[in-house]
């Protein structure tokens, strides 16, 4: 055993009791053997696994279906009997192909760019044509300018048309691209918003749906010699474009069930989306998400005795295009969310773990305060943030009123490799990652065997006042999940 191991297993054999916490007697003794079992498990090979012998796991793609395949291999290997895939059908499949592109005047010179997530191929050998901004896409000033851009290629000045909130902006911006097709635009461009020609991988909109025309992004310097060159005079691009695309596609998001001792019709949630982006491997976006819950899993049932409740380990797709996968369940299973006592969630990267946000709810900030006090704050567990988002897959729950929690890490370095090719396996620290499982099966535990739920569900009104103080509303109408 290395010095290190056996400091690891030393320090999860002090956490404190947390005495005035409304928790079972016996949680003491099984927290420290879940802390335990998790620092001495086998999650990093489990993660080199997902990261480096199935790589990124776009939604859909060939990676992505090996991806489910492994993982429900990976829970009934740990004796989990009810494991199982459930489909949703997102509205188009698409595997990224080779991009390439130049800049033809007024400068010979190429130019670093990416097709935008589910972007159709250009016609073979490419298109060519001069570049018109557009910084204003209200349907009027289109219509005006349509005679302008028949035949052009169009750059898309995101900064000014996302001034007043991306949720706002999101309607808008759909309609233009058909506004665009419409007027013959023969396709769109943006700039990426990272140093050094770095590209992000991201799509346009919500959903998984085809662009109406090729639409590619391009490396910010390479992007603001483009505007710069605007300024004197015409400059014409050539993009080339190959990707593969598809009609209606099947997803699997892959659920496994561990049977409550007592009350095995109440359940928790334990969550975290496979998919990712194509750049790279996403080892923390979000492999360290899904294979945190794969090692849950695998604590749980080495305890030989489940706690009250039942819980459900989920593994979502479709994240990365909206949310699909979880959006889907919460659709397919609305008829049982009220015996879903919390949802706890993990896609936040494996920073230095920090504790819980508790998306908005202060009752469940006052309920989780005395366990981050105690079980947790020797876990690097014991803060709480109110903050609310709808950015990952306790969302869609959260809509439904349901307890959620979303692991708190810190994210200072996370946008270095947030969707792109450095998200690898070497980034991650594996004492941080595993502080943050840690975390996340002492919690879980807590709630499926706690006497009395952590917090109640909250009706419509009250999930609408969240929302607004979080300024989400605009965002969710627009996208269809939610009605004030």
């Amino acid at each position: 055993m290395s010095l290190c191991r056996a400091i690891i297993l030393v320090l999860c054999c002090v956490i404190p009791s947390v005495g005035q916490a409304p928790q079972p007697a016996e949680m003491q003794a099984v927290a420290d053997r879940l802390a335990g079992s998790i620092y001495n498990g086998p999650s990093m090979a489990t993660l080199a696994e997902l990261t480096d012998t199935i790589g990124g796991r776009l939604t859909g793609s060939p990676a992505y279906i090996r991806s489910t395949e492994w993982a429900a291999a990976k829970f009934r290997s740990y004796g989990i009997e009810n494991v199982r895939l459930e489909p949703f059908t997102i509205e188009a499949g698409w595997q990224r192909g080779p991009a390439s592109g130049a800049m033809l005047t007024p400068l010979s010179r190429p130019l670093n760019l990416a097709a935008l997530g589910w972007s159709p191929s250009t016609p073979a050998g490419g298109v060519q044509g001069a570049v018109v901004v557009v910084a204003d896409v209200g349907p009027d000033v289109l219509q005006l300018r349509a005679p302008e851009l028949r035949g052009k290629i169009v750059f898309l000045d995101m900064p000014k048309i996302n001034a007043d909130g991306y949720g706002k902006a999101l309607p808008k911006i759909e309609a233009a691209w058909l506004a665009f097709q419409k007027a013959g635009v023969l396709a769109v461009i943006t700039a990426d918003r990272e140093k050094n020609n770095v590209l992000n991988a991201h799509g346009v909109g919500w959903g998984a749906k085809l662009l109406p025309l090729p639409g590619a992004e391009v490396g910010m310097e390479d992007a603001k010699l483009i505007q710069r060159e605007l300024e004197h005079g015409p400059v014409t691009i050539q993009i080339r474009l190959e990707n593969k695309t598809s009609g209606e596609t099947t997803v699997n998001n892959v659920i496994a069930e561990i049977n409550g001792s007592e009350r095995p019709d109440e359940w928790i949630l334990i969550g975290a989306h496979l998919d990712s982006w194509d750049f790279g491997t996403g080892a923390q976006d979000n492999a360290t998400g899904a294979a945190s819950v794969i090692e849950i899993g695998r604590a749980l049932m080495a305890l030989g005795k489940t706690p009250r409740r039942s819980v459900r380990l989920a593994l979502w797709g479709g994240e990365e295009e909206g949310l699909l996968g979880s959006y889907a369940y919460t659709q397919a299973h609305l008829s049982e969310l009220d015996k879903c006592v919390a949802v706890l969630n993990t896609d936040n990267g494996a920073g230095h773990p920090k504790g819980w946000k508790v998306e908005g709810r202060e009752d469940l900030r006052k309920a989780m305060q005395p366990w981050s006090d105690g079980l947790l704050k020797n876990l690097n567990g014991g803060d709480l943030s109110l903050d609310a988002s709808y950015d990952t897959d306790h969302g869609p729950f959260m809509l439904q009123g349901i307890p959620a929690l979303d692991l708190w890490v810190d994210m200072t370095h996370y946008g270095e490799i947030h969707h792109k090719s450095s998200d690898t396996l070497d980034k991650v620290d594996s004492l941080d990652f595993k502080g943050g499982e840690a975390i996340v099966a002492v919690t879980a535990y807590s709630i499926a065997q706690n006497e009395m739920p952590i917090a109640s569900h909250i009706d419509h009104a009250a999930v609408d006042e969240i929302i607004k103080k979080a300024k989400l509303e605009d965002m969710l109408v627009n996208i269809g999940v939610w009605k004030p």
